[in-house]
């Protein structure tokens, strides 16, 4: 079962028991099955409710027109999710003859139980991954080699089987979750790795051996982001938790607004100066001061959609990005938002619904939505140059006998990172693809091995994609 299929099953069984038949009496044309009532219309146009919600127009004013993005600087160093601690490296030189170097299986890969979540990170010659049965291991950069593992699950606890491999929040507090997720990061020699068992981890970097290792109250599905002397985690009751890098102990913490209904990705902070921007899968977007976890502002990211149940799911499932003064950030809802940091002030909305991080580079600022369409935004104002749909051609039917009961598939995105010229996103259909950055056409695409559902991340001319079967992929 795809993900975005236990999406749209959780999604639905939240919401669309009690508002399907009044749903159906909205849509235009008798969408809805049953004939409305006749009905003299006013004065006006007529807009479909679908176009309307769906649809991201191009700019006419931008149509045609150039944009700056910077030349490729190297990647010495990706020691957290989103590279640095702001979540924001615009072009890497990486990957430049687009071709498989080697793949090395570091351990499980996704299934029933568990899924491959965690981004990959380097440092220090070696890349860090976290596989689907919370196993770290350090992989030597330049020839693949497992120089060490180490498995953060404690004794004794067995692995819990949520429904359909989602967290799913129960009225009273429980919770039917797995031990899957997390995610690690490096800093001062060490690798911090939160986990899906209820704990937070600090291990030496060169030889995996545990430093101190501390319980937290409820999973964590997210990676890690450290800065200074903390490092920061958000788990699945919408808490962020500051950690001291030398001893674990917690210096302070601050939950967000309970959601019951999250997607299977997780999302980590940014860190900008003493500002600390959460995501949380209620939409909320909280910037906090990094020494006390007081709060600064808030914003909400959410727009419930009259074509859309799976709307009500707002989850901040990509990490935000502070590039220039500003907060990027999408919700899962259909709500992408720049913010200016001191402040929260929106400078611009735009009706997009993603589960991944926007990239802001130079002039312009990508992203790539749910339903795999990849927009570019002129940074200042949010107006659109173009949109892209990249599953055209990939589209297939699967299952089903003989023509019956089969289902559409639509590959799923994950990325983009920009690298040596090239715009790059990994897929479900187990595919890395290069576009050029300019226009959005595909220029390259090479097989992974199997499903790649983490973007990509860059280190000394290479990038390296953890793939669902728990193979590391390396592209020089």
């Amino acid at each position: 079962m795809t993900r975005a299929l236990k999406i749209a099953l959780i999604g639905g069984l939240a919401v669309t028991a009690a508002s399907c038949a009044a749903q159906r009496q909205m849509l235009p044309f008798g969408l809805g099955g049953k004939k409305a009532p006749t009905a003299v219309a006013t004065a006006g146009q007529r807009v479909s409710v679908l176009e309307f919600e769906q649809q991201l127009a191009p700019s006419a004013a931008l149509s045609g027109r150039d944009f700056f993005l910077p030349g490729p600087q190297a990647a010495n160093s990706w020691p957290l999710p989103g590279g640095t601690a702001e979540n924001s490296v615009e072009h890497v030189i990486a990957a430049a003859d687009f071709t498989v170097a080697w793949k090395r299986d570091i351990g499980a890969g996704s299934s029933k139980t568990r899924q491959v979540m965690a981004p990959v990170v380097a440092d220090g010659g070696k890349v860090f991954v976290l596989d689907g049965e919370s196993t770290v291991t350090a992989v030597d950069a330049g020839s693949g080699e497992v120089l060490w593992k180490h498995n953060v699950k404690p004794e004794g606890r067995e692995r819990g089987e949520g429904i359909l491999g989602f967290n799913i929040r129960m009225g009273g507090g429980s919770s039917l979750t797995g031990g899957f997720g997390g995610g690690v990061a490096v800093g001062g020699g060490k690798v911090f790795v939160a986990s899906g068992y209820r704990t937070m981890s600090a291990l030496d970097a060169a030889t995996g051996a545990v430093v101190w290792t501390v319980p937290v109250d409820s999973p964590i599905h997210g990676a890690p982001t450290v800065a200074g002397s903390r490092v920061y985690v958000v788990d699945i009751d919408n808490q962020i938790i500051a950690f001291n890098t030398a001893n674990g102990q917690q210096e302070w913490s601050y939950r967000g607004i309970a959601e019951p209904a999250r997607i299977m990705r997780a999302s980590s902070p940014a860190v900008v100066g003493d500002t600390v921007v959460a995501p949380f899968s209620s939409g909320e977007v909280v910037a906090l001061r990094a020494s006390n976890g007081q709060a600064v502002w808030n914003q909400v990211l959410s727009r419930t959609s009259r074509t859309s149940a799976l709307s009500e799911i707002r989850d901040i499932a990509g990490r935000p990005v502070v590039s220039r003064g500003f907060v990027y950030a999408v919700s899962h809802s259909g709500v992408m938002q720049a913010m200016d940091i001191r402040s929260g002030t929106p400078k611009w909305t735009l009706p997009v619904a993603g589960v991944n991080a926007p990239l802001p580079a130079g002039d312009v600022v990508y992203v790539v939505s749910k339903s795999g369409e990849l927009t570019l935004i002129n940074r200042d104002s949010g107006a659109v140059y173009w949109t892209k749909d990249l599953n055209v051609g990939r589209v297939r039917k699967e299952g089903g006998v003989f023509g019956w009961w089969d289902h559409t598939v639509h590959p799923e995105w994950s990325g983009p990172i920009l690298a040596s010229n090239r715009l790059i996103l990994v897929n479900s259909d187990g595919e890395a693809v290069a576009f050029d950055p300019k226009t959005g056409v595909q220029t390259a695409a090479i097989k992974l091995g199997a499903a790649a559902y983490v973007a990509p991340a860059a280190y000394n001319g290479a990038l390296y994609v953890l793939n669902d079967k728990g193979q590391l992929v390396c592209i020089r």
